[in-house]
């Protein structure tokens, strides 16, 4: 079990994203990243840029079909610093107290009918004539 920490490098959300994928493969090409969180190649790239940067991803080239293609894998720290992270997202979600119960919830419970209609419609019973 990862040591809980919480890593600002892979929390920002479109980082986080790739870090999910990545957690359940070896490694994911750039086009399938790119279409899973919805960003453009310029964005994407700056994302993995970073990651790259951090030590937490590795980038691989290969021709394929008279393409290049840009393939991101996890690296064993970046593996272990997403474990962490996602500890200390799960530690600080259980410091979250319950909700109260939805039947005790103001807007479960309106005003009997007729209490504060007066001040929603303006006043007097002739419809705001």
């Amino acid at each position: 079990m990862s040591v809980p920490q919480f890593d600002a490098v892979i929390h920002a959300p479109g980082r986080l994203q790739i870090c999910g994928i990545l957690s359940a493969t070896d490694e994911a090409e750039f086009a399938t990243l790119r279409e899973a969180i919805a960003v453009s190649d310029s964005v994407l790239s700056k994302h993995l840029k970073q990651l790259e940067d951090a030590g937490y991803i590795r980038l691989r080239k290969q021709a394929s079909a008279g393409r290049q293609r840009t393939w991101a894998g996890f690296t064993p720290a970046g593996r272990r610093a997403f474990a962490a992270h996602v500890a200390e997202l799960q530690r600080l979600a259980g410091l979250v107290e319950p909700r109260a119960s939805a039947r005790d919830s103001p807007a479960r419970n309106p005003p009997p009918s007729g209490e504060g209609d007066h001040a929603k419609h303006g006043g007097g019973g002739e419809g705001g004539r």
